[in-house]
């Protein structure tokens, strides 16, 4: 049985990320900013480092990071605190609380620079771009995409300074089937459409990869010599410009789902 701790378990991706474990098997805790409404969840605020340190369960053996300001469109002041701070506390406790692995909630934000359309268009996307590697050098597309890729770097000090194992995962667009069809069809950028409707069916994780993406970065044994590694959380969508390979050979990450066939069973 693994203990795993869910900061922003009451976000999007934090309340998919509670119901990727069997619960009976293993025991996980949700550390959430305010009470929530059916949710029984640790309160903590991610940027005070004493009170992380404090809520973070001392027999945790995994720490999943999600707590963050997710918006790309938001200014420095608006991301820093809870953003960069908070990543620096997530990483801090953990290593406090001997927590052997921390999963940290990087985005595809921090490589999208390669492919926008219009540096103001963060979740748009060209036609015809290359394949991007987890290895490739960041771009980040925003002040949002600035914080995630510091989030990485403060993974890879700890990992490398402290030997707390870090799995960075860059987290595509999670969408229900049918917000993602909305998405495509409707999308919100009119000047850009097309670049818009692409980026979706590029960037779409599925609910049910998102969990298969948690918990395996989670669980999984990482390989030997590697306490740091980065993952592209998408699913196998054919317009896809972020490379799984590295997520199958580091974790074991195969997702299942892919946008251009729920698209065509409208």
């Amino acid at each position: 049985m693994a203990h795993i701790a869910i900061t922003g378990a009451a976000g999007n991706v934090g309340s998919t990320a509670v119901e990727a474990f069997d619960h009976e098997t293993h025991k996980v805790t949700p550390i959430t900013h305010t009470e929530t409404e059916g949710m029984e969840s640790v309160v903590a605020d991610v940027s005070d480092r004493e009170e992380f340190v404090e809520k973070l369960p001392e027999d945790a053996d995994v720490l999943v990071h999600l707590a963050a300001n997710p918006s790309p469109y938001a200014e420095w002041d608006e991301l820093k605190d809870v953003n960069v701070e908070g990543a620096y506390n997530a990483y801090y406790a953990a290593d406090e609380n001997d927590v052997g692995r921390v999963v940290y909630a990087s985005s595809n934000h921090a490589t999208n620079g390669h492919i926008v359309a219009d540096p103001d268009e963060p979740e748009t996307m060209r036609a015809g771009t290359d394949v991007i590697d987890p290895d490739d050098e960041t771009a980040p597309d925003s002040f949002y995409g600035v914080t995630k890729v510091a989030g990485e770097a403060m993974g890879n000090y700890f990992a490398h300074r402290e030997g707390v194992e870090a799995v960075n995962l860059r987290i595509g667009w999670l969408l229900a089937e049918e917000d993602l069809k909305s998405e495509v069809t409707d999308p919100v950028s009119e000047e850009y459409a097309e670049e818009a409707a692409r980026f979706a069916r590029a960037m779409w994780l599925s609910p049910r990869d998102c969990k298969d993406a948690v918990r395996a970065a989670s669980l999984a044994d990482l390989p030997e010599e590697e306490n740091s590694v980065t993952v592209n959380a998408i699913s196998a969508n054919d317009e896809r410009c972020l490379s799984l390979t590295h997520g199958l050979r580091t974790i074991g990450y195969r997702p299942r789902d892919n946008a251009a066939e729920v698209i065509e069973s409208n």
